[in-house]
């Protein structure tokens, strides 16, 4: 079934314990569009700037991403981000944010994507997310994705966001952060009553929580031994699940179970490499 990934697609400095890279791929979308074409074919919508250098965008080639909805916008920049990794990797800093293009008017979804049935809200404003919503003609899942800053600033309208999907992907500080609860599972359910109907932790190292108004599923990370850069871990996670869901053409809960594993899997192996590189590789 088509899968379709709105969010960003930006330009990343990364500094870890090992080394610093400059000006690699990064954002939201791109994590997600590089994991999930592993597995499904992926419908990209987002922005960048005129800047975009054209041999990052080569690094869609030979996968089965279609960039149709990738704006490359004249007299903008590209969204970039860089930051530093402390000694145990679960810890970092923003050292600088330029949000350029995507604090602009967001790019439209084309008319060929607008029949897409799977459809995953990377991190964007949940009014932007709500925009995308409109767009979709007849979704058969709907799941987004947020972060603190928008907990923080626009915490309405991202309530009212969740109304309108099936599903959502956060981590546990945001869940406790949202609903001012300090234990992840009454944190969850307090959040089923926004309107999803599920919700999926994500707790780094210690794996993922499934939970719905009926089921509680705790899954562990897929073990790794090599932990080269985190960036991007969580888009890849979900990614990998939401590709598993649209290629079985399935939204029970054991459908569920069974995408998360693969979001696990998939994520274990993003963060072997810098940007995308070690899931590009296969």
């Amino acid at each position: 079934m088509p899968l379709l990934v709105t969010g960003t697609v930006g330009i990343d400095t990364v500094e870890t314990p090992l080394k610093r890279v400059d000006d690699i791929l990064g954002g939201s979308a791109f994590h997600f569009a590089i994991a999930a074409s592993l597995v499904a074919p992926v419908r990209l919508v987002a922005a960048v700037g005129e800047d975009f250098p054209p041999d990052l965008k080569k690094f869609f080639d030979g996968s089965p991403i279609d960039t149709t909805g990738l704006e490359i916008r004249r007299g903008s920049k590209t969204f970039r981000w860089h930051g530093k990794y402390f000694d145990d990797m679960n810890q970092r800093e923003s050292i600088r944010t330029d949000l350029n293009v995507i604090a602009e008017t967001p790019p439209p979804i084309p008319d060929g994507f607008r029949d897409s049935e799977y459809v995953f809200l990377a991190n964007t404003h949940p009014d932007v997310q709500r925009g995308f919503i409109e767009q979709i003609r007849k979704p058969k899942l709907i799941v987004m994705d947020t972060m603190d800053l928008w907990i923080n600033i626009a915490r309405e309208e991202l309530i009212r966001t969740l109304g309108h999907v099936h599903g959502v992907v956060m981590n546990d500080s945001e869940t406790r952060l949202l609903t001012n609860l300090r234990d992840i599972i009454p944190s969850a359910r307090a959040i089923l009553e926004f309107g999803p109907q599920f919700v999926v932790v994500k707790r780094g190292e210690h794996g993922a929580t499934l939970v719905t108004r009926d089921e509680l599923v705790a899954l562990p990370a897929y073990p790794t031994t090599t932990v080269v850069d985190p960036t991007g871990a969580g888009d890849s996670f979900a990614g990998g699940m939401m590709a598993y869901l649209a290629s079985v053409n399935r939204t029970d809960t054991a459908a569920l179970k069974a995408a998360m594993a693969h979001g696990a899997c998939i994520a274990s192996i993003c963060i072997e490499d810098f940007s995308s590189f070690a899931l590009k590789r296969g």
